[in-house]
């Protein structure tokens, strides 16, 4: 069937039942379900129907306006439905959440959220879920040990609808997505900068394991220290989660190495590490930042330390109203070309780096 057929056929059982849903049209015709969404949005943008979620009704007769209620506001149409996939847990996504959440009523985007699970199969189930459900594109926080990644890719490049990820980065095999994350290599290099800037010519990393973000913030702080001429400072990985050790355990290298007085400034991956950190140094008779000059990344809680934290703070709620916007174009104007876009961290400093005491000396 002809796109001017389906949309002729559209708008006759529009006409003739006053609604309908795209998917028993769908079924009925034998079509998509997505192919007629499309359509049905096609029709919307020329004035010959109204979109409602899950399909579409006739528009309403010429006359006085009716008195709006809860049931005939415009809260019960929209434009869009975007399906927002994050993972369980994490004080990370609830500022990316945030920020989708604000950017889509303004545009009357409704927005469903779906928790993911950790492996390939538990995401693709929730996403046909969505698609099911009758969303029009996806926002993709997926779990960050999502593997195996080539096959996850794969399935990425190969979406119904279009898709945009969120604070990930994907390989060249799942180019046909679209992307927006905080640039954290940035963000790192960002810290070093500062911390030399206070005099300090050789800085440490002190990263997660897990975290998505750590290959990202290494290869910021690397080329900072070899941009700047300074010396190569350690890197530490911290491993967290059931099977971790103690907090002091996780340390040990670190403390030793302030305690040798080896290490006097580092940047610390996150901010619930740089607090417990900061607090064993306590314990040992080690002060913040007189023994060791602290950056911590994220800006979460870090100033809620009892030496509140300088922190590098990634712009998580301009991220989930870009990929939200960037979800809205494609579905708009889908010749639009397709972007990644990387926005920068923002340094905002406080006591945990001897700044302040610097400047008042």
């Amino acid at each position: 069937m002809l796109a001017d057929e389906r949309r002729e056929a559209i708008l006759r059982a529009v006409e003739r039942q006053g609604s309908i849903t795209v998917k028993e049209l769908a079924e009925e015709m034998g079509v998509s379900a997505v192919t007629l969404r499309q359509d049905v949005r096609e029709l919307a943008g020329r004035g010959l129907l109204t979109r409602v979620h899950g399909g579409a009704r006739a528009l309403a007769p010429a006359g006085p306006a009716p008195v709006e209620t809860p049931a005939t506001a415009p809260s019960a149409t929209e434009r869009y439905a975007v399906g927002l996939v994050v993972p369980p847990g994490g004080y990370y996504y609830a500022e990316v959440i945030r920020g989708v959440q604000d950017a889509a009523r303004p545009l009357g985007v409704r927005v469903v959220l779906a928790v993911s699970g950790e492996s390939l199969s538990e995401n693709q189930e929730q996403v046909r879920r969505l698609v099911a459900g009758g969303i029009d594109g996806l926002l993709l926080m997926l779990h960050p040990g999502l593997r195996p990644v080539d096959e996850a890719e794969q399935w990425l490049s190969g979406l119904e609808v279009p898709a945009v990820l969120v604070e990930r980065r994907a390989g060249i095999k799942a180019g046909r997505l679209e992307q927006v994350a905080s640039d954290h290599a940035y963000g790192a290099a960002l810290a070093v900068r500062h911390l030399a800037g206070l005099g300090h010519d050789r800085v440490a990393l002190v990263a997660r394991v897990e975290s998505p973000n750590t290959a990202h913030l290494s290869a910021g702080y690397a080329e900072a220290v070899e941009s700047m001429g300074l010396r190569p400072g350690p890197e530490y990985r911290i491993v967290t989660g059931a099977d971790a050790a103690p907090a002091d355990g996780r340390f040990d290298e670190v403390i030793r190495a302030v305690e040798a007085g080896e290490v006097r400034a580092a940047l610390v991956h996150n901010d619930i590490d740089a607090i417990a950190l900061v607090g064993i140094l306590r314990a040992r008779g080690l002060r913040v930042p007189e023994d060791l000059a602290l950056v911590t990344y994220d800006d979460e809680v870090a100033e809620l330390s009892e030496t509140p934290l300088t922190a590098v703070a990634p712009p998580k709620q301009a991220v989930g109203a870009w990929a939200l916007d960037l979800a809205v174009r494609r579905l708009s104007r889908p010749a639009t070309p397709q972007a990644e876009i990387l926005l920068r961290p923002e340094l905002r400093v406080r006591a945990s780096c001897g700044a302040r005491r610097r400047a008042s000396a």
